[in-house]
């Protein structure tokens, strides 16, 4: 019985996350995408979405995620913490505004070839999210997307019209661009760069032991004597042929069906 008890008291719990999970997701939505109407009664409201959004960023480019409270942003706009309240119900939806407002728009789509547009979408998403990197935990938190990130799945998946891809492929490629890009600006902020720095903290080491590692030893050298530090470039330029060659063998088994 007890464990019956417990298994129903457990469900009950469940139940009610689930509930305020949805709740605020519908919270997050309602800022977001203004899917309630605006109040006729009572006095205009002094605050807007954006500027609220504006204050954060303030905050967060200033001190970090961390730095972001209700009573900062508050303070930040000149106003009581109980009457930001009226805007925003909590912090999450604080930052789903902040999010939305840092991403920004994509580039405007042009008339080349895919692999071109494809490119400049995660250039341009390492560009504006590079500008604020306590995006990125938020971009890789569980979250509602709002209506600039949305731009952005729209802008990627344009730029993959023509290829002969499932919808769920698209998406999990533009994830995978995104993902690389995200990974790039979290070693960048935390002074990173990921070959320049890896080969100083390497040369010592591998001065010492140049007999065990000679391959490594001569593709670092080749790499300074380069310049290159890449890995950015690279990545995207080795994920889209992988793109490409999927796209490609896909031509190949439909025409192999005709």
């Amino acid at each position: 019985m007890d464990a019956i008890r417990g298994c129903r008291e457990g469900d009950a719990m469940t139940a009610q996350s689930r509930d305020d999970a949805q709740a605020r997701l519908s919270g997050v939505a309602d800022l977001l995408w203004r899917t309630r109407p605006p109040g006729r009664r009572g006095p205009k409201p002094k605050l807007t979405p954006e500027q609220i959004a504006d204050a954060a960023i303030a905050i967060a480019d200033r001190g970090g995620l961390p730095a972001v409270t209700m009573q900062h942003v508050a303070d930040e706009l000149g106003t009581a913490k109980m009457a930001l309240y009226r805007y925003v119900p909590g912090r999450t939806e604080v930052e789903a505004l902040m999010l939305d407002r840092a991403l920004g728009t994509p580039c405007e789509p042009e008339q080349d070839a895919w692999q071109s547009a494809l490119t400049r979408w995660a250039t341009k998403l390492y560009e504006c999210a590079s500008r604020r990197p306590w995006s990125i935990e938020l971009i890789q938190r569980p979250h509602l997307p709002g209506p600039n990130e949305l731009a952005w799945f729209e802008a990627g998946l344009s730029a993959m019209g023509e290829l002969p891809l499932e919808g769920g492929e698209k998406l999990d490629a533009l994830a995978m661009l995104s993902g690389h890009v995200m990974s790039i600006i979290r070693q960048q902020a935390a002074g990173l760069t990921p070959e320049s720095e890896l080969a100083a903290a390497l040369a010592p080491i591998l001065e010492q032991r140049a007999g065990e590692y000679p391959l490594t030893v001569a593709a670092f050298a080749q790499s300074e004597k380069s310049g290159r530090d890449g890995a950015l470039r690279f990545g995207i330029e080795r994920m889209i042929a992988g793109i490409e060659a999927l796209a490609a063998e896909r031509l190949r088994g439909r025409q192999s069906k005709r």
